[in-house]
């Protein structure tokens, strides 16, 4: 892990650890981590640099920027925007239901503009445009590609010429197979295994950018310090513009996740892939900034570290309790088999094989689930945990989720 810091005493860097399990080179501040999600932000920042050149309006259809043989769902006589997109309020799902990776370490990497667009074709928009935030990964990573193909460059080429440069951001780029590989540490699972780099061609958007604390930290003095930034002009706008979330406290701007008011307020967004966690926060009214990067994916990432190192009064997260697994009669899973809803747009499906019990999350991956007794099972890749409500034959009419404090219901769909 490194975590950097800016503020009026200048920038600070602390690293701890190594760049994988196998490779005892210690980490530093010029070391290379995924940084997932928070790509979001430098696309929503693009957006608003090129809306203001007037190459795109921030108002513009996205059909207008998408080839004439593309069909964009419309609703209601309302298309969906660039800002729609920016602002996770589209109506477009998290991930496209047609995403089916050939190797869910790399979910991404297969995924290619014809089926973006086949998808888009025949989607129907589930409710009205800009009426509630769903954040879409498929959303952002569109943003990006249409922001691309409006410059006639790729996506990391834009990203460098508009973004990077100005900044002096000299060791952030789009994938890893441009990125220096001697300089990047290796991503980890939970249990500290290794594990593949993401590769997003289609949807690079949402996700494909790599950087270092020292290359971050150059973005985070221009958040902190924005009036004296050759990009202060965009910046303002990815902030001017607020939608809510659904979260009590929370806005969207474009591409930002804005939690609070007045002092205290912190301007945010983190990442994570399948083998790294980041956090990326500043507060305006105080002139601080943190950024924190990691190589071992684990449910509770980094944003704690993040959020305690701008406000003291946010707690660090309690380390998980050591879970036990026991064994069980495997005949057992079967009653436990089957699809439980979440949301109208999110299920849980518990498939059997062989001897073990798997979960899987709509746009995630299947991951084993282990019993602590007959209904109480747990994941060690995150932390979480599933109970089973059963009826008096046995078999499962729904479960429940137990998940960062919080406790969801599931019903059994039914066959």
């Amino acid at each position: 892990m490194v975590v950097g810091t800016f503020g009026q005493e200048g920038r600070h860097i602390v690293a701890h650890g190594n760049f994988g399990a196998y490779y005892a080179r210690p980490v530093d501040a010029d070391t290379g981590f995924e940084i997932g999600s928070i790509t979001k932000v430098f696309t929503t920042l693009l957006l608003a640099e090129m809306a203001g050149r007037g190459e795109v309006g921030l108002d513009d259809p996205v059909a207008m920027h998408l080839p004439a043989t593309v069909h964009m769902a419309q609703r209601n006589g309302r298309e969906v925007t660039l800002t729609d997109l920016a602002t996770h309020t589209s109506g477009l799902p998290r991930l496209p239901e047609n995403m089916a990776p050939s190797d869910d370490d790399n979910p991404y990497a297969d995924y290619s503009v014809e089926q973006m667009y086949a998808f888009l074709a025949a989607y129907e928009l589930p409710r009205d445009i800009g009426s509630q935030y769903e954040y879409s990964n498929l959303g952002m990573g569109l943003l990006g590609h249409v922001l691309a193909r409006r410059a006639g460059m790729s996506y990391g080429a834009l990203i460098r010429e508009r973004i990077l440069a100005p900044l002096d951001m000299r060791s952030t780029a789009d994938t890893p197979a441009v990125y220096m590989k001697s300089r990047l540490a290796n991503g980890h699972d939970a249990q500290l295994m290794p594990v593949l780099n993401w590769d997003l061609p289609t949807l690079a958007g949402a996700g494909a950018l790599l950087s270092t604390a020292d290359d971050m930290l150059n973005f985070v003095e221009m958040l902190v310090d924005a009036p004296a930034s050759p990009l202060h002009a965009a910046l303002a706008t990815t902030l001017a513009i607020r939608r809510p979330t659904g979260t009590e406290g929370d806005e969207t701007g474009l591409g930002w996740v804005i939690s609070g008011s007045g002092d205290d307020q912190i301007i945010w967004h983190n990442g994570g892939t399948g083998g790294y966690r980041s956090y990326l926060g500043f507060m305006p009214a105080k002139g601080v900034g943190v950024v924190a990067l990691s190589n071992t994916s684990t449910e509770a990432g980094v944003d704690d570290i993040g959020r305690h190192l701008l406000d003291s009064k946010n707690p660090l997260a309690e380390p998980p309790r050591e879970r036990v697994a026991i064994t069980v009669d495997p005949a057992i899973y079967d009653r436990y088999v089957g699809t439980y809803r979440l949301a109208p747009q999110f299920e849980i499906a518990i498939t059997r094989e062989g001897d073990g019990l798997f979960a899987q999350a709509t746009g995630q991956g299947r991951l084993e689930i282990f019993a602590e007794n007959e209904t109480q099972f747990f994941l060690k890749a995150v932390n979480a945990q599933l109970t089973f409500d059963v009826g008096s034959d046995g078999a499962a009419t729904g479960l429940t989720l137990h998940q960062n404090g919080i406790d969801q219901k599931a019903p059994r769909a039914k066959a």
